[in-house]
């Protein structure tokens, strides 16, 4: 059961509810699900992203690879040194910053590596996120400071160096579907009797039952019916865009995911779609709307396709617990001494990114890059490009 809610939660989940309600009357009754999920996650001043809210850590409702220690960050520090000397300083591009923590973490880590960027830019979409980030942030040394910037926007001008965005695909609006009788069905919202929201399915237009054709090609007969998933197309314009926005150096995107022949496996007859509130996680996205995340698993196949069509190189692919060992985790908890609370602590905190039960094999790492010929360290202990 959901924890409830508070008298003002309870307003705001109520206005959401209705905003949304609009938009489906507007829609002559049924509103795609890629549609809703943009509206409750992004609506200005309303979705969950826009309004103020403590979304990320223990006190929100859910916890990130640098919130669960920042081993991850010192472990990406190594990885970003390794870029940055080779572009001759040049940048970082981060995308949602969560609480600014991996931030500060990294920044602090480069500057004793002697391998800070010229810049370290933030493109945040959520008012609260990017007040909590400048808080935390204003905490470190001037020097470091000075060179955190917000953007409201990608930059015009291409970067040399980095751009980073940890868990940012998974929350991408995603389109569903459902295969039945032989049909592609879309699947969507609609109002039930008490107003409040319902799936609804309608015939899938040309472009989705095009995707799903070929995403259930490769299954043996017979094929499974009913069968539900996600498809998410705002992914090749999304990497087109960091496309545009990279000269030189590397894209690196941390998520849960899988690649394609994977993620619609033939036995995952219910997709992926899941919703995150008060550190319970639940496959119901019309409760708590407005307050609660919503995210699908992503295809890496679909990045890595969108990444060849953008002219960058996929140069990596690892599972967390992969890239986290090859960029020196171990060495990092072995600096405390053994026996000691520190140590003790850092290796739960260790264990907890690595295991293949915890985050270690869900999470994958992708490196797409440009202009770029140097291994990446962080990929040197696995490659799982062929399963692509």
């Amino acid at each position: 059961m959901l924890p409830s809610l508070t008298a003002e939660e309870a307003d705001h989940c109520a206005a959401v509810t209705e905003f949304i309600r609009q938009h489906i009357a507007a829609a002559s009754g049924w509103l795609s699900f890629e549609r809703f999920m943009e509206l409750a996650l992004y609506a200005p001043g309303l979705g969950y992203y826009s309004a103020g809210s403590s979304k990320i850590g223990a006190a929100g409702d859910f916890v990130t690879a640098p919130e669960v220690s920042d081993l991850f960050s010192q472990c990406l520090a190594r990885q970003c040194a390794g870029v940055l000397r080779t572009c001759g300083r040049g940048e970082i591009l981060e995308l949602g910053a969560g609480t600014g923590r991996m931030a500060a973490t990294l920044l602090t880590a480069l500057a004793e590596s002697d391998a800070l960027p010229e810049r370290y830019a933030i493109l945040e979409v959520s008012a609260d996120l990017a007040a909590r980030q400048r808080e935390r942030l204003a905490q470190l040394p001037a020097a470091l400071r000075a060179r955190v910037v917000w953007l409201t926007h990608l930059p015009e001008r291409p970067l040399e160096g980095l751009i980073l965005a940890n868990e940012v695909a998974d929350a991408l609006p995603c389109r569903r579907f459902l295969l039945a009788g032989g049909a592609v069905h879309e699947l969507g919202v609609a109002l039930t009797a008490d107003g409040g929201f319902g799936e609804a399915h309608v015939a899938a237009d040309a472009a989705l039952t095009r995707m799903c054709r070929e995403l259930c090609a490769p299954w043996p007969q017979p094929h499974p019916d009913p069968y539900m998933s996600e498809v998410c197309p705002r992914l090749e314009p999304w990497i087109a865009t960091l496309a545009a926005t990279l000269k030189r150096g590397a894209l690196l995107l941390f998520d849960y995911g899988l690649p394609r022949a994977q993620y619609y496996h033939p036995q995952r007859t219910h997709g992926t779609l899941r919703c995150h509130f008060r550190q319970r996680v639940h496959d119901d996205p019309y409760a708590r709307v407005g307050l609660q995340d919503i995210t699908a698993w992503v295809d890496f196949t679909r990045v890595a396709e969108a990444a060849t069509a953008a002219d960058l190189s996929v140069a990596g692919f690892a599972t967390q617990a992969a890239f986290l060992l090859a960029t020196g985790i171990e060495e990092l908890v072995a600096r405390e001494p053994a026996g000691s609370g520190s140590h003790a602590r850092l290796a739960g905190e260790a264990r907890r990114l690595i295991m293949p039960g915890e985050m270690g094999e869900a999470f994958k790492v992708m490196a797409l890059t440009r202009a770029w010929d140097t291994p990446l360290q962080g990929f040197t202990v696995q490659d799982l490009r062929r399963s692509l």
